[in-house]
């Protein structure tokens, strides 16, 4: 299975790194392949401060934990998506949330479903007829039921 993290999902994962998204990020089944459009880590980098904050962890904490997530996400330059499907994405996010954008146009591209704790976001685009959307309690039961 095909799954598209966003990033609310791996900030999640480096707030709190013994919870639900985190052991799905590192112990999932082999089914299971994690993507990201690589504008993920530009938003990483963007946060960087405030994530070290938050998490009250050293840098190099950090950064390592960082490091063990990122390496479970196969990234994706976002040009290998035809435009066709940033702009359908696009229409589809205008009154949701825009900034999804690059992560539901490579749900689109992949074929595969979009993980996400935003429920804006899972409930708009559901109201809207695409269902390739997972919660993380839906992801979870997926990945108990595999083992």
């Amino acid at each position: 299975m095909k799954i598209v993290v966003d990033t609310n999902i791996v900030f999640s994962s480096l707030l709190n790194s013994n919870s639900a998204i985190s052991k799905i990020l590192i112990t999932a089944p082999q089914k299971f392949r994690f993507y990201s459009p690589s504008f993920l880590k530009v938003e990483l980098f963007r946060h960087h401060k405030k994530l070290l904050k938050l998490t009250k962890l050293s840098p190099k904490e950090l950064s390592e934990l960082e490091s063990l997530i990122l390496s479970k996400i196969f990234f994706i330059d976002e040009s290998l998506i035809p435009e066709s499907i940033f702009t359908s994405s696009e229409k589809l996010l205008q009154d949701i949330d825009i900034w999804d954008t690059p992560f539901l146009a490579l749900t689109i591209f992949l074929e595969g479903v979009l993980w996400s704790g935003d429920l804006k976001l899972i409930e708009g685009l559901k109201h809207k007829g695409f269902s390739d959307v997972v919660t993380t309690s839906e992801l979870n039961e997926l990945a108990q039921n595999t083992k």
